[in-house]
């Protein structure tokens, strides 16, 4: 394969020096710039070379752990990734995806009117050399913790000297890591670095995926300029070269016989082959293009910005990602239908051939969208607009082959201009996606000569999908942008929420340390409450009563059984330890700031308080931890609710439970919070067997010691109660505190040995979460198909009464009425107490194969004591 740089390299004399790795990164090209001649152009970077996202996204990711890795595990906690505009910003944001938990900023030559600057810098050897720092907030860069700067290139490292010799002087700090792509510096600008480093007393590493140097003839500059006019400014001149067509005159004809204004390539060339590209037929037009443009509704997630021009935060990539499989799909929508195949032919690449084209800063959203449309099985590339000027020539031994000229559409702070989009036209794209920003969605984008009509000439679908700009609390909306859904910093509370009690905290309320846990609850303790189980369950499924208005009475473990508690938690204390290490060090990678733990009582509570210990040991952080309230039909209590948006920012809240059965908490939860829009619905929780969550600690269904028993284990605290002539209007919801049974108390004893696994398995955490934060976790909803499935088999008809996983069945089997239980065939330990409880109670025990659960608790259904008999084996008569 010929090599991109050939063609300059044998005019100027250029050579590349370095790793064996540099050809298949880089290509060269001549530019129209006095201070640098040669351009290096990364087939790697998806700006002027059309490239598959994945390879893109993953050459970022790839930096971004190796940054990790460098920095170790506390230090990445604490450090904040910087990018240059405009070609490192979707880079940047790799790297800060790769590196887990770090926000991200880019630079932007794009003033906002409202934003303080918190700094600026110039790069010296740029087509448009001033950088301006905007973060929404002020602290981004304030911290003390590593600062990782992002480009494509590192040629002289100047750019990097003026950037930390202008941040270092207002936010001093010990260690910066640079990361590029390339290192292309020679040894003079090694040294220098090493010395400013030494002058300012901080470390400075370096991360890139190849090193070399540029070897430059005397005079390349001069000559580079000669060749630049001569091509551009010639016409033809039995190289291939021609000049652009006037961007401002509207109907003049191409260069090339039957191109479109606007297009530089080889006079009667017909297909490119530039890396990534592939090679087809241009389109020709004997004038400006009247595009027909579909225009796809994103449905962007409210409040997530465009890009990191005022900041990027975990939270938000969170929320990005959870939306792109759904933005993804709307653009596959406006796709040209796949090329139809003989029966029996091989379908290999008969799907449209897809750009999605970025806009200058805009990288990383079309990035995303690009690789979502991959994942989904399009065949796609992605650039993206730039201001850069550069010589375009047909040539295969040539980085840029043809070339797109259109004037600026966004309304530019430094006046209009031209604007280019390279190695677009000619190579054989049936789509083009086109992603901008709204402040760019202007009359210029869809005027005749626009950058719309430009790629219309050339290309037969043209696809705009419009990203919200982002503006900043602190800023005036721009004029052209469209007003964005607004996201309240702290729900909006009544008065009385001022009024609502300070939580209950041990150990007058729960055997919990009062630091440990505050319950956002009143004490019912006082109250009789218990109902007998077969009572409660025939008032239940008979529509008298609401699980939540009673409590079923305490179940008593045996000392046999207690045996069997004591056995399994010293079998699976550092499993469940390596569980607690994995949500918890995935809600901190993934939330910005101190993110306050708000338990699901009670199941949710012991999880809650192993995640406030886990960030205490091993990061030294005091998360604040309370419980609250949440009843299947009737909500989340919305007094817990407004009290922590009193205290608290709601955008910190994680909720937290211990395991998912089939997912019916995490639905109501989200219907809860509808009206509290400040607040996430996602849950954390340590096990998720049935697909229901993103953040986890294991999908696995294994016996959690803490669904073994009731209160005993739970601070002795009971299941909440929701009862109106026991809870008002200003009322947080009731629980008991059974003070009675301290002496059978193991709540305290489970959490010591939990914790006391902590250190043996931080390593298998580490692993844990770096593959849980490049994988994709969008729950199935697997638990809930496979309910239905069986609440028809078995003749039920209510989800209710199905109960998966062996907490679940647990649950059913000390407070409900159970009906039977399945097994699944070959389970061993983790079912040890289940089959105890089952044995006591007289319920059988049915293995079944092809479960996707360890067990499934099955409810009686129809349940009547005179009709089935106590023992609740019997199904009554329809």
């Amino acid at each position: 394969m010929v090599w991109t740089g050939t063609w300059v390299a044998e005019r100027l004399g250029v050579e590349l020096i370095g790793d064996e790795a540099l050809p298949a990164l880089l290509g060269l090209a001549l530019r129209r710039n006095p201070k640098r001649a040669h351009l290096l152009v990364s087939s790697v970077l998806g700006k002027h070379v059309p490239q598959r996202p994945s390879v893109v996204y993953g050459s970022g990711l790839d930096l971004g752990r190796r940054v990790r890795d460098l920095l170790g595990e506390a230090e990445a906690a604490r450090a904040v990734v910087l990018g240059y505009a405009e070609t490192a910003t979707a880079l940047g944001h790799a790297v800060a995806d790769g590196l887990g938990p770090a926000p991200y900023l880019h630079s932007t030559r794009r003033p906002v009117p409202g934003v303080a600057r918190a700094g600026g810098f110039e790069e010296s050897h740029s087509h448009a050399t001033s950088h301006l720092l905007l973060p929404e907030d002020p602290a981004l860069l304030a911290g003390d913790g590593p600062l990782v700067l992002v480009d494509d290139e590192f040629s002289t490292g100047n750019t990097v000297l003026n950037t930390v010799r202008a941040l270092h002087e207002r936010y001093p700090r010990e260690r910066y890591v640079v990361v590029a792509l390339v290192d292309m510096r020679g040894p003079a600008d090694r040294d220098r670095l090493t010395a400013f480093a030494a002058e300012i007393g901080a470390r400075v590493d370096l991360v890139t995926l190849a090193a070399g140097t540029v070897r430059l003839p005397a005079g390349v500059l001069e000559k580079g300029r000669e060749l630049v006019a001569r091509y551009e400014g010639g016409g033809s001149t039995g190289d291939g070269a021609t000049t652009d067509a006037a961007p401002h005159a509207p109907g003049a004809p191409g260069t090339e016989p039957g191109a479109g204004p606007g297009l530089v390539r080889a006079a009667g060339a017909g297909r490119i082959g530039a890396a990534g590209g592939g090679a087809g037929q241009a389109g020709t037009a004997s004038g400006p293009a009247t595009p027909e443009v579909v225009r796809v509704a994103l449905h962007w997630p409210a409040g997530v910005p465009d890009g990191g021009r005022h900041g990027f935060t975990p939270e938000h990539r969170v929320r990005l990602e959870a939306a792109l499989p759904a933005m993804a799909a709307r653009i596959a929508e406006a796709l040209p239908a796949p090329a139809p195949t003989a029966p029996g032919a091989r379908t290999e690449g008969t799907g449209a051939r897809v750009l999605v084209l970025g806009f200058e800063e805009l990288m990383y959203a079309p990035l995303r969208l690009a690789a979502a449309l991959e994942d989904a099985g399009h065949d796609v590339r992605s650039s993206t607009t730039t201001r850069s000027p550069v010589l375009a020539v047909d040539d295969p031994g040539y980085a840029i082959r043809t070339r797109l000229v259109f004037p600026a559409h966004d309304d530019p702070a430094d006046g209009p201009g031209e604007r280019y989009a390279y190695n677009v036209a000619g190579a054989g794209f049936d789509a083009v996606v086109v992603v901008v920003d709204s402040a760019a969605d202007t009359p210029q984008l869809h005027a005749p000569d626009g950058l719309l009509a430009r790629l219309a000439a050339h290309i037969p679908r043209v696809v705009l999908a419009v990203v919200p700009s982002y503006v900043p609390a602190t800023a005036p909306p721009r004029p052209s942008a469209p007003a964005l859904p607004s996201v309240p910093a702290r729900t909006a509370a009544p008065e009385r929420s001022s009024m609502l009690p300070e939580p209950l905290r041990g150990p007058a309320f729960s055997s919990y340390a009062p630091e440990e846990v505050g319950w956002l609850l009143q004490d019912l303790s006082d109250v009789e409450l218990e109902a007998p189980t077969e009572e409660r369950e025939e008032a239940i499924q008979s529509g008298g009563a609401h699980y939540a208005e009673s409590l079923p009475v305490e179940y008593q473990p045996s000392a046999r059984y207690q045996d069997l508690f004591h056995s399994a938690l010293e079998a699976s204390a550092a499993r469940i330890a390596r569980a607690v290490g994995t949500v918890t060090e995935t809600v901190l990678a993934e939330r910005a700031g101190r993110p306050v733990l708000v338990s699901l009582a009670r199941a949710g509570t012991p999880v809650g308080v192993l995640m406030r210990r886990w960030a205490e040991a091993r990061h030294g952080l005091d998360l604040p931890h309370y419980a609250v309230s949440i009843v299947r039909g009737r909500g989340i209590d919305a007094n817990a609710l407004r009290w922590l948006a009193t205290h608290h920012d709601p955008a910190d809240v994680v909720f937290v439970d211990g395991w998912t059965g089939k997912g019916a908490i995490t639905r109501e939860l989200a219907a809860a919070l509808a009206d509290f829009p400040g607040f996430d619905p996602e849950i954390a929780v340590l096990a998720d067997p049935g697909s229901c969550v993103r953040t986890y600690g294991t999908r696995q269904d294994f016996l959690i010691p803490s669904a073994c028993l009731n209160s005993t284990v739970s601070g002795l605290i009971s299941r909440t109660v929701l009862r109106s002539d026991l809870v008002g209007p200003d009322d947080f919801h009731g629980a008991k505190f059974y003070r009675d049974l301290a002496g059978a108390d193991v709540s305290g004893l489970f959490l010591d040995a939990v914790a006391a696994r902590f250190d043996e398995v931080a390593e298998d955490v580490g692993t844990d979460v770096k593959e849980l934060l490049t994988t994709d976790r969008t729950p199935t909803w697997e638990g809930w198909a496979a309910v239905e499935r069986i609440s028809e088999e078995y003749g039920i008809h209510d989800v209710n009464l199905v109960k998966p996983g062996v907490g679940e069945t647990t649950r059913v089997l000390l407070r409900r009425v159970p009906w039977k239980i399945l097994a699944k065939r070959g389970a061993g330990d983790d079912l040890a107490h289940v089959r105890l409880l089952a044995e006591q109670r007289g319920v059988p025990v049915e293995e079944v194969d092809e479960l996707p659960y360890t067990c499934v608790g099955l409810i009686h259904p129809q349940y009547t004591r005179g009709a089935t008999g106590a023992d609740g084996k019997a199904v009554a008569s329809r």
